[in-house]
């Protein structure tokens, strides 16, 4: 696993292995090909960050900061490793946290860009989209998710090989 492009492209990043799905490179870089110009010294949050390789790809192409969310002790642990060897502590912030449970203090407009990617079938994602139509913390949120997944909301879809679509919505 490793960055793809901007500052960072060609690092290589641990992965915490387990039951963690890192998002597929091809995936990770078509989708911040889709919001590179809101990438441009935005505010990110990468809820349910797994290694961070999507924050961290979205700091190396650009955002300003981005919050971590994450709270699997293997996940932590190969995140807090990619911060420090990207040497990116300045730009991030990690919290331990479940993060549905992290979002419900968020206020609207916090953030930029929110990344979503819940474990694939369990009911975080309808809970992360359930809580932004009601208070949208991030101007664009970007969920990954199982195409067999109907999203709660509309928004902009693209499908990748094997079972991933990645939706755009804005507020």
């Amino acid at each position: 696993m490793r960055i793809i492009a901007g500052r960072h492209a060609g690092r290589h990043l641990t992965s915490p292995g387990g039951r963690v799905r890192p998002t597929p490179e091809e995936v990770r870089a078509r989708c911040l090909d889709l919001v590179t110009e809101e990438l441009k010294d935005a505010s990110v949050v990468d809820l349910f960050a797994g290694s961070g390789a999507v924050g961290l790809e979205a700091l190396s192409r650009g955002a300003a900061s981005v919050d971590f969310v994450e709270n699997g002790p293997a996940a932590l642990h190969a995140l807090k490793a990619n911060v420090a060897a990207l040497r990116e502590s300045a730009r991030t912030r990690i919290f331990k946290k479940d993060a549905v449970a992290w979002i419900e203090g968020l206020e609207a407009g916090r953030y930029d860009i929110a990344f979503v990617d819940p474990p694939y079938g369990s009911k975080k994602l309808d809970r992360v989209v359930d809580r932004w139509r009601a208070v949208p913390f991030a101007r664009t949120l970007i969920l990954e998710h199982d195409r067999s997944h109907e999203v709660r909301a509309k928004g902009k879809q693209h499908d990748f090989e094997g079972q991933t679509r990645i939706t755009i919505l804005r507020a």
